[in-house]
């Protein structure tokens, strides 16, 4: 039995490291090949980037379905949740010792965090999520890209208004406004190029992912049954915080840089898109379930953690003790889960 315990650990932790590699390729070769087959940056950066530290989410979720474990999908979504707020953002702010939250955040970001939250629980309130509020969850997302498409050339229009001003410099300056708009329109066209080797490394990230993340919910199935214990809880804690690594990355990289619109910006995208699509795209196949502990634990943690983040944003910092103190939440969460509290 222990040699068949260490087994499914050792597969759980390849699957998992095997998925945020493919992630990472996924998402960089499908940026580039959208780049250069015309797609604007704007929808890449909202669609791709924006979305592809969540692609190990989507993929465990929907592999969960499949292995016919809909409990997982729920727990997943709200432990990843959790942990981009308390773990990545708690960590971020204690690196960057004070991070400022802009007002482009708050405006936009923030209302469509708490407005997904709150349908997100309103839609699990009675313990399970079906077709039909699956597909409101789906829709609200494409409403939100929409909105989001439509506010960027709202604001492209209004720049070239203010571009379009009357010739009034003398003619040197004119002449160099004129080269620098040239040079700044050349650049903005320019493609890069691609070739075969990155739509290989683009393949090999979609199957690195496929299989991982069948491996990983395999494995998290035996390991579960193995030492008695329910797969929501490996999934709101072992899969929730190995999916958000990215994040976590991601956002401590760009702490270092400060790059604190990045760092608190990927845990805005990368929440709403679990709520939405990690749990919606899924229950469009199935109804999903939410185990006593999710139900009980989870959601309330959900909710405590949203409106701690909501009000560091509302105040536009985000200090290294409020940062440790999310870091605590998170050891405190964790432990109720398992029964230490």
């Amino acid at each position: 039995m222990v040699i068949n315990i260490i087994f499914w650990v050792i597969v759980f932790i390849i699957s998992l490291a095997l998925m945020l590699k493919s992630s990472d390729w996924l998402l960089e070769k499908s940026e580039k090949i959208g780049l250069a087959i015309g797609i604007s940056p704007f929808i890449v950066g909202v669609i791709i980037v924006g979305a592809g530290t969540s692609f190990p989410e989507l993929l465990s979720a929907l592999m969960a379905i499949w292995e016919k474990a809909p409990e997982i999908v729920v727990a997943n979504a709200f432990g990843s949740n959790i942990a981009n707020i308390l773990l990545v953002g708690g960590a971020s702010a204690a690196v960057a010792r004070r991070i400022i939250v802009t007002k482009s955040l708050i405006d936009l970001d923030l209302p469509l965090l708490a407005i997904s939250t709150s349908l997100a629980l309103a839609v699990t309130w009675d313990r399970q999520v079906t077709w039909f509020e699956a597909l409101i969850l789906v829709s609200t997302y494409i409403i939100y890209l929409f909105y989001a498409m439509s506010q960027r050339e709202q604001e492209d229009a209004d720049i070239e208004k203010v571009g379009d001003l009357p010739d009034i410099l003398p003619a040197s300056d004119s002449k160099n406004t004129k080269n620098k708009s040239k040079k700044e329109k050349q650049k903005k066209i320019s493609r890069p190029k691609v070739n075969g080797r990155d739509f290989f490394i683009l393949t090999m990230g979609m199957a690195g992912l496929f299989f991982g993340s069948r491996y990983l919910i395999k494995s998290v199935i035996e390991i579960s049954t193995l030492i008695n214990i329910s797969t929501e809880l490996i999934a709101i804690t072992a899969i929730a915080l190995g999916t958000s690594l990215p994040e976590l990355l991601v956002s401590i990289k760009a702490a270092f840089q400060g790059k604190a619109e990045i760092a608190i910006g990927n845990i805005f995208g990368s929440n709403v898109f679990n709520l939405m699509l990690v749990i919606g795209i899924p229950g469009l196949i199935t109804d999903l379930p939410l185990d006593e502990k999710t139900f009980t634990i989870g959601l309330p943690a959900l909710i405590i953690s949203t409106l701690l983040f909501t009000i560091s944003g509302i105040s536009r910092k985000i200090h290294i003790w409020e940062g440790l103190m999310y870091l605590v939440a998170y050891g405190v969460f964790a432990g109720k889960l398992f029964g230490l509290f």
